[in-house]
């Protein structure tokens, strides 16, 4: 992958991350800690592993490593949705700031996780990969509760900074 393909993707995902934010206002307070499908994640532990993923998976390529991050301390601190809504704005910022500062070098260099090595460009994959399927399953989650979910590509009523350029 080559860094300008990188950064058109990179800003594809900015525009996703700006209809998750309208999402995650749509979930109610009351149902943040509920499943609403048997046997799967709450919406705090779904919203907690993906976005968490964006900021370890982003910051694994210009450090060569994947991190390590406590998902089930970060569930525990949160109760409502402001919290909710600040971590993903706290992993959202972390995991911008390593990904539009990513060299080519730095894509095609390996990555060493805990089940395999692998460039750097396909760590980005990753992120892209787990990002959109747990988005999907909020999507369910709404649906199951009975709320009409914003359009998926509905990007021209993001926030500002979460429009198309």
């Amino acid at each position: 992958m080559s860094l300008q393909t990188h950064l058109a993707g990179w800003d594809q995902q900015r525009l996703r991350h700006g209809i998750t934010l309208r999402l995650l206002e749509q979930i109610p307070e009351d149902k943040l800690t509920s499943r609403p499908i048997a046997q799967m994640r709450t919406p705090v532990e779904l919203v907690v592993h993906f976005y968490s993923g964006v900021r370890i998976f982003a910051e694994s390529v210009p450090a060569g490593r994947l991190g390590e991050f406590d998902e089930a301390a970060a569930v525990a601190s949160i109760r409502t949705k402001k919290q909710l809504l600040d971590f993903v704005k706290e992993q959202w910022a972390a995991g911008n700031a390593a990904a539009t500062k990513v060299t080519e070098k730095q894509l095609e260099s390996t990555v060493t996780t805990p089940w395999g090595e692998f460039p750097g460009a396909a760590m980005i994959g990753f992120l892209y990969t787990e990002y959109v399927h747990h988005r999907g399953q909020l999507y369910a989650y709404l649906r199951v509760m009975g709320i009409e979910p914003v359009m998926m590509w509905d990007f021209e009523h993001n926030a500002a900074e979460f429009q198309p350029k």
